[in-house]
């Protein structure tokens, strides 16, 4: 079986030091994960968004990094996708100004605006009921919460159309 770290440093080697390949030279890694079946599943994001030709370029490059002789694998290099939670900090600046949902290590749900993106924390300005219930009313200021990477347990992008 392969190793999730030998996969993610293959990966993070292509993206670092081949990025004149791929259409998009910002690409980051931002999750790995391998099933007991030996599927590995690389997922990747952009501040531009991700092309399908260059999870089609990674996949080749990942692959010519393994041995099928050695040990069979399925391989599948995808976007990160708006349905999975935030990872890494490169995802959250990429939606500064997005509207993101938080479960808290403690089991708090906090739902707001990005603000900005830090070393360990981001800045969320927290949605009000009382902004969403009546429209008309002037609004009241928020606080701004800052919450430190550590203490989300997950955080996702709220999909509005």
């Amino acid at each position: 079986m392969y190793l999730k770290e030998n996969i993610k440093k293959i990966t993070e080697d292509i993206l670092t030091f081949e990025k004149e390949d791929f259409e998009d030279s910002d690409i980051f890694l931002t999750d790995i994960k391998i099933s007991t079946d030996n599927r590995i599943t690389i997922l990747i994001d952009s501040f531009e968004g991700i092309k399908i030709k260059d999870c089609i370029i990674l996949s080749k490059k990942v692959e010519e990094n393994l041995d099928r002789e050695k040990e069979d694998f399925e391989l599948v290099v995808s976007s990160a996708g708006l349905d999975n939670p935030l990872k890494i900090r490169k995802q959250y600046q990429k939606n500064i100004g997005n509207q993101i949902k938080i479960l808290t290590q403690d089991g708090n749900k906090i739902k707001g605006k990005l603000i900005s993106v830090k070393e360990n924390e981001i800045e969320i300005e927290p949605e009000t009921k009382k902004a969403k219930k009546n429209k008309h009313k002037k609004e009241e200021k928020t606080e701004i919460i800052n919450l430190n990477f550590n203490k989300i347990k997950e955080a996702k992008v709220v999909i509005t159309f």
